[in-house]
């Protein structure tokens, strides 16, 4: 069987995430958007107005909206506008970012995901290295049947 080319083509990748982050307001009145704090957004490598989608945990519910900076150190993760209807105080979130990258440039291309407290203070962060086609498959990468530590402040 032929592997499909990977020349040419843009995918989307995931290059970061904040994982089980606690939402700590939703702003009916603002104008849109997801407020993060830069502590947050360095460590993930998310820039403030790029696109991300952010999942609720505690409802399921998934959005696309993008960033705007809160204060540093604060903990914030405040969705605005109309995503305030699908996230409320206290709700845990994933929000990831994502770029266009070539195919041929996604093996070897690093995506992190910072992990937080119910503070949203980074406790730990972990970096995955995108293998090729040809290194599909191999026992160290399976990741099926991991299951994320809780952290507690």
């Amino acid at each position: 069987m032929t592997q499909p080319s990977l020349d040419g083509a843009l995918r989307q990748f995931m290059y970061g995430k904040l994982h089980r982050v606690t939402v700590t307001g939703a702003d009916l009145d603002y104008i849109g958007s997801i407020t993060v704090d830069p502590v947050l957004l360095r460590a993930s490598g998310i820039l403030p107005h790029t696109q991300v989608d952010v999942v609720n945990i505690t409802n399921g519910e998934r959005i696309q909206t993008y960033v705007i900076e809160g204060t540093e150190g604060s903990g914030v993760i405040c969705l605005n506008g109309a995503a305030a209807h699908q996230f409320s105080k206290g709700d845990l979130a994933i929000i990831m970012g994502y770029e266009a990258v070539p195919a041929n440039q996604l093996p070897g291309r690093i995506s992190r995901a910072v992990h937080v407290d119910a503070k949203n203070q980074i406790v730990d962060m972990d970096e995955y290295v995108t293998p090729g086609l040809d290194g599909l498959g191999s026992p160290a990468a399976n990741r099926e049947f991991e299951k994320y530590e809780t952290v507690d402040a």
